[in-house]
């Protein structure tokens, strides 16, 4: 049966020991799995540990500055840097799923290894977990944190990696969260894509856009959140259909929702919502986005889809 006190107090010795009197930088994306992970590291190393948020412009709405001050709340080192114009930059023109994940994780860690020079550090602190894992290595998704796993060596980007999350769940990660007495708005948290709204923008990702999925994604979390559901989302399609807007053809953005429940990711049934709670996500999207013309509904367990669209 899982401990996560013993769990915690091994996690910080290995970090101890591979840190030994180096600076390490921890990824943080303000998710249970990086947070947890950078909790274990401020405890192992303390102030020699810096905690990255890399602000890509595929975030929820205020979630950069939002995580920076809930690290430093917790009395952890933390730095936000702003990184857009260089990541649509590297997704530009790409269409492709697989093709999109690789692009991002190659800027992101490009990214993260030119900080970890800067800080004149030697370690990476990441919160990979195993099924992060388990769906890279079995070629159902490229997982961007997913490195040495797969062959490939973190010092291509100038860095060691440490995961000590890497052999744990997302159920058995909130226990550890817990024990870690991080607040519930970070062990409770849902779930969110490394590569962030990149994978659920179908075809190709530009600012323009992404705005729109930022703004489906915040209204389908906001009318879900008392729903205990393990993700709610939206999908931004690259088709369009029509619509009528204002007495007017509108040739408009497709947004599909998708509401699972999960364990730990590997499964996942789509959740039953009631038609009102449906009705009223349809009606938000489709008023406060101007392009958008029409809302559907996913309903499909996993197998034989995917959580994530892409």
């Amino acid at each position: 049966m899982f401990n996560p006190e013993v769990f915690i107090k091994n996690a910080i010795d290995e970090i101890t020991q591979m840190a030994g009197s180096e600076k390490v930088i921890a990824a943080c994306s303000g998710g249970v799995d990086s947070t947890a992970c950078v909790a274990l590291g401020h405890r192992a190393v303390g102030d020699r540990m810096l905690a990255v948020f890399i602000d890509d412009g595929l975030r929820r709405e205020n979630e950069p500055e939002a995580v920076e001050t809930m690290l430093k709340d917790l009395g952890i080192n933390a730095k936000l840097v702003h990184v857009e114009e260089e990541m649509f930059a590297a997704l530009k023109g790409k269409t492709d799923a697989e093709e999109k994940r690789i692009a991002f994780r190659e800027r992101f860690y490009t990214i993260l290894g030119r900080i970890v020079k800067e800080e004149q550090a030697k370690y990476l602190l990441q919160g990979t977990i195993a099924a992060d894992i388990v769906e890279t290595d079995t070629g159902i998704k490229t997982q961007h944190n997913v490195l040495e796993q797969i062959g490939i060596d973190p010092m291509k980007y100038g860095f060691k990696v440490m995961e000590p999350l890497r052999e744990l769940y997302k159920p058995q990660v909130r226990m550890v969260a817990r024990e870690l007495k991080l607040p519930p708005e970070i062990s409770e948290r849902m779930p969110f894509p490394g590569p962030a709204l990149s994978i659920r923008i179908i075809g190709e990702v530009t600012p323009e856009r992404t705005k729109i999925a930022k703004r489906a994604t915040q209204i389908v979390e906001e009318e879900t959140q008392d729903l205990d559901t393990f993700q709610s989302f939206a999908v931004l399609h690259n088709d369009k259909a029509t619509g009528i807007k204002e007495g007017k053809r509108l040739y408009g953005n497709i947004i599909t929702v998708r509401i699972v429940d999960s364990e730990d990711a590997i499964t996942a049934q789509a959740k039953e919502i009631p038609y009102s709670r449906l009705k009223k996500i349809a009606n938000r999207i489709t008023s406060e986005i101007p392009s958008v013309s029409r809302c559907l509904l996913d309903i499909t367990d996993k197998p034989p889809a995917t959580i994530e669209f892409e």
